[in-house]
């Protein structure tokens, strides 16, 4: 399987991390940012811990583990406070890559592998730009945080995300 089919077969909105077939995109329109659209804040808030050389930092996240909410994620969201963040569960580890179709705030997207460490960030994703953001490397969840925050805790690939979706280790 070609690299390039891999990027068009698992694009998907930054804010939403569900890997679909490319006619799917059609159904994602473009929204005027003025009239964005979205969905409301999914709850409950689940707890989740990024365990860097700094220390472990805590978030309360949303959990996008259904089609709709993995399809929806972020978009149309006029801000992210620091503590928060959404966690996309994939279930399975995949090549993925995430854009930012109708995301307002700009995010760091953090790919995170089955073990629960980081693979690689996009940092500074900025909003409204539809350029794929690839995960290089098999992940199975994708933890979107405001932007800049990842460098402000000093999250780094190899660190490590505790989550119940994750083994513990």
């Amino acid at each position: 399987m070609s690299k390039t089919y891999i990027v068009r077969r698992s694009l998907v909105a930054l804010s939403m991390a569900l890997a679909f077939a490319p006619q799917a995109l059609a159904q994602i329109p473009r929204q005027d940012p003025a009239n964005c659209r979205g969905q409301a804040e999914i709850l409950p808030l689940e707890p989740l811990q990024a365990i860097t050389t700094r220390g472990p930092v805590k978030f309360m996240v949303e959990m996008a583990d259904s089609p709709r909410e993995r399809e929806y994620g972020l978009m149309c969201r006029r801000s992210l406070a620091a503590d928060r963040g959404m966690l996309f569960d994939f279930g399975k580890p995949q090549e993925l890559a995430f854009w930012m179709r109708n995301t307002l705030i700009g995010l760091d997207i953090v790919y995170i592998r089955a073990d629960g460490t980081v693979l690689s960030i996009a940092r500074n994703a900025r909003p409204l730009d539809e350029s794929p953001l690839p995960s290089n490397g098999a992940a199975r969840a994708v933890l979107e945080l405001a932007a800049g925050r990842a460098a402000q805790i000093g999250l780094l690939p190899g660190d490590r995300i505790v989550h119940r979706i994750f083994p513990r280790g």
